[in-house]
């Protein structure tokens, strides 16, 4: 049964923001280029209005799927934006969503709202709309935090991979060098990795060892948690 409230009420929208790690070792989001003012013409996260009959989970998946063509991906919440001046057009609150895939495996299709879907290095990111600069800043910090006691990277990387593809995700992330033979003998020991007994491929340097991440071990530690100060 419909109710009137005797004070005004804010809508609520949601926001992605997609990390995806490429193979030429560069970590990269996911924007969209607004097709509808506010910001029209302008690179922005993935998003929009919470639909009256759905969840902001189900909002999430969906308008990631409507403006990107991305679908089938853990999208974990984030943080709530509700700054008064956030959204020009009227009171907007933003529940913010943060995913890690593999982006070879994604294929881009911009739609709806959407002119373009594409994906920017972190270092090269365009000026966004609202306060997407601040969301995406967030989505990094808490990235940074989850890899010291989280594993990060079965959703970034391939199936079989290398120790430097994985050395240079953690780089990524962490803005900073890390000491090779530190960072492998910390990995190794947790037994996280699987060898696979191949090696790369068509290289123009030696071929280094292909691993694969045990999925049962995975997992386990997603769920206890370790710690990984690198």
């Amino acid at each position: 049964m419909p109710y009137t409230y005797d004070y005004p009420h804010p809508a609520l929208t949601v926001d992605c923001v997609v990390f995806g790690f490429e193979a030429s070792k560069v970590l990269k989001v996911l924007l969209i280029k607004r097709q509808q003012p506010p910001y029209k013409g302008t690179w922005s996260l993935p998003g929009g209005f919470v639909q009256m009959e759905e969840s902001v989970d189900a909002a999430a998946v969906r308008e990631l799927r409507e403006e990107t063509g991305v679908s089938n991906v853990f999208l974990e919440q984030l943080y709530t934006f509700g700054a008064p001046h956030r959204d020009p057009r009227e009171r907007v609150i933003s529940v913010a969503y943060y995913a890690l895939i593999n982006l070879q495996a994604h294929p881009l299709q911009a739609a709806t709202d959407a002119s373009d879907a594409a994906w920017f290095e972190l270092s090269a990111v365009p000026e966004m709309g609202f306060d997407h600069a601040e969301i995406l800043d967030c989505a990094i910090a808490r990235l940074r935090n989850k890899i010291r006691y989280e594993p990060v990277g079965f959703e970034l990387l391939p199936t079989q991979f290398t120790l430097s593809q994985l050395q240079s995700l953690y780089e990524q992330i962490l803005e900073r060098t890390l000491d090779k033979r530190n960072f492998r003998k910390k990995l190794l020991k947790m037994n996280l990795l699987t060898d696979t007994g191949l090696k790369e491929k068509d290289v123009s340097h030696r071929a280094a060892k292909l691993y694969e991440f045990d999925t049962r071990k995975y997992q386990s530690l997603k769920q206890t948690g370790f710690s990984f100060e690198l």
